[in-house]
């Protein structure tokens, strides 16, 4: 039976031109849906497409405006009873942040799935096409529902929560922590490793068209505290703090933050290492901050932000979200 497949493209190497085989660089958000899904034509792939151009840009420019168009056009195309699932074409740099946040805030009744490449359309050796391909299939599974949002890359599928970029080449670009990949994908099977995870079908969180403001501090040798408290200014409602280690931050650094909780400054400890689970110190306590457990920095500050957006603002309950991701 055909699939009835809804693309949603917002630009990205997938859809870049570099202008040659071999160049190194290239221009990212080129290629426009309708030109792509000419392309995809000629795959034989056993589905129907609609598309619609959400953005054309390098995935480095992704951000409230582009979310806000995105998050209503897939929830149109999941109250459609005539699409059987949504793929969303996006570039690699922020393709972990846009697939948390649509995990966080999406129902998964039916299959999302984000997919991106590594080179530009027109490279020796493009994989955009088979990942694309390798998307159709995981998109037109229905054991791909209840999975909540995920992500297709090289052969390998990853849920929303685990996925994120771990090399700047090269097309196995993208790992999982602490779940690896949660199946293995070509154009012609698909085998997942576990049942279906989201048993509630609801989305976690509602959609906030206008995130609080949520900065990351980058913790390095010789941070201080003062360094600190003018990034953070006077506006940000939460910080996250991607210390060395587990979560590990200077002394002057934890003694602006905890005057900071004491006017209301959300606080959250994440690793800037590449893996690994931040739990909670004894010091959390006294000093209000929330562990970020398995969330990179990146994604601890969306989990924040939607938090904070839905009127979250006890560290313990926060603390509790952040255990349940």
């Amino acid at each position: 039976m055909t699939s009835q497949i809804t693309v949603l493209a917002t630009g990205g190497t997938i859809a870049g031109i570099a202008g040659s085989a071999i160049a190194k660089d290239y221009a990212a958000g080129q290629i426009s849906i309708e030109d792509y899904l000419d392309q995809v034509g000629g795959l034989g792939l056993e589905a129907e497409f609609s598309g619609q151009q959400i953005a054309n840009i390098d995935s480095a420019d992704i951000g409230p405006k582009e979310w806000n168009a995105l998050h209503p056009a897939i929830m149109a195309a999941l109250n459609d009873e005539t699409c059987d699932g949504v793929i969303v074409t996006h570039g690699t740099d922020t393709l972990e942040e846009t697939a948390f946040l649509l995990d966080l805030t999406l129902p998964a009744n039916k299959p999302v799935v984000l997919v991106g490449a590594m080179r530009p359309a027109d490279a020796v050796g493009y994989d955009g096409l088979r990942n694309f391909a390798n998307a159709v299939r995981v998109a037109s599974d229905p054991a791909a529902a209840g999975r909540g949002v995920l992500v297709v890359m090289g052969d390998r599928v990853f849920g929303a929560r685990d996925v994120r970029k771990v090399r700047t080449r090269g097309t196995d670009a993208f790992r999982g922590f602490p779940r690896e990949s949660v199946a293995l994908v070509t154009p012609s099977s698909l085998e997942w490793f576990g049942a279906p995870w989201r048993t509630q079908g609801g989305a976690q969180f509602a959609w906030c068209d206008d995130l609080p403001e949520v900065g990351v501090v980058h913790v390095h040798a010789g941070l201080d505290g003062q360094s600190v408290g003018r990034f953070i200014g006077d506006t940000m409602r939460g910080v996250v703090i991607a210390g060395v280690g587990e979560g590990n931050l200077p002394e002057p650094v934890r003694q602006e933050l905890v005057r900071r909780r004491g006017e209301g400054l959300l606080v959250v400890r994440a690793s800037r290492a590449d893996e690994g689970l931040v739990d909670r110190e004894p010091e959390d306590e006294a000093n209000g901050f929330v562990a970020a457990r398995a969330l990179n920095p990146q994604k601890a500050r969306l989990l924040l932000q939607l938090l904070i957006a839905n009127g979250v603002s006890d560290p313990a309950a926060i603390q509790q979200a952040f255990d349940g991701s």
